[in-house]
């Protein structure tokens, strides 16, 4: 498969809540082959953007293709892990079972995964480094336990597109450079990557391309050339946008 049929296109996306305008006539692609970054201030549509592009949330207006396909009809080859704070710890389900999830997909109705999916699975928690958790129940894990066992179903369904809504959110540091090492390979084999992000120290560190959200488009491209003290001031206001700026030149 070339790696242009994992772009990702969004055309004219917007979301309303309660009539209020939550997102306004989002356009952008996202290129295969690079980890890209959305970043912007609290309520500045980030997850929403997520959740509208994917059909999770009803959009007033939204065309989104994968490659040349519509979204819709390549939702196998989609995966995304919401923020930790939405699920529900409690449930009674261990950690090669949350990482068999991700077989699913591709295995079809009414098939349940085998020894060869389970052996992947395994072979998936090896590389996030838990393989001796596998019987661990969910809710006894760290954050940073958690978040990589996320990334190992992500391994375990072999998504083209893969998306994460605030991955780094109150984890520790092994945690969260296991996890980096893992997506720059998938970045490298021609993954799609598009994650909400809050550090903006970590931007330029982190990711090729940046999207800069305010409930509109502020800019996006290569953080280079759209990480700049304009972008960051139009989508933080000026005073914030002195702070954020002088403790990413510091940092």
């Amino acid at each position: 498969m070339s790696i242009n049929n994992n772009n990702l296109t969004i055309e004219h996306l917007t979301v309303s809540y309660q009539g209020q305008k939550a997102l306004v006539d989002i356009s952008l692609q996202v290129p295969a082959g690079k980890i890209t970054g959305i970043i912007g201030p609290n309520g500045a549509g980030k997850s929403t953007f997520l959740k509208g592009m994917l059909g999770l949330l009803k959009a007033d207006s939204r065309t989104v293709f994968i490659g040349d396909q519509p979204l819709n009809t390549q939702k196998k080859r989609i995966a995304y892990v919401e923020q930790r704070s939405a699920l529900d710890l409690s449930f009674p389900i261990n950690v090669l079972e949350v990482v068999l999830l991700g077989t699913y997909p591709k295995l079809g109705i009414m098939k349940r995964p085998g020894k060869k999916e389970k052996e992947e699975a395994l072979a998936s928690l090896k590389t996030v480094q838990l393989e001796e958790f596998a019987k661990r129940q969910i809710g006894e894990l760290s954050g940073g336990q958690l978040q990589r066992v996320f990334i190992a179903r992500v391994l375990a369904q072999k998504a083209d597109i893969i998306i994460l809504d605030e991955p780094f959110v109150g984890i520790d540091m092994t945690s969260e450079k296991v996890i980096m090492d893992i997506l720059k390979q998938l970045k490298e084999a021609g993954k799609t990557i598009l994650i909400v992000h809050h550090d903006l120290h970590k931007v330029a560190h982190y990711f090729d391309d940046v999207i800069i959200l305010k409930k509109k488009l502020i800019a996006n491209g290569p953080v280079v050339t759209t990480f700049t003290n304009k972008n960051i001031q139009l989508a933080y206001g000026d005073t914030m946008g002195d702070i954020i700026i002088k403790g990413v030149a510091d940092a």
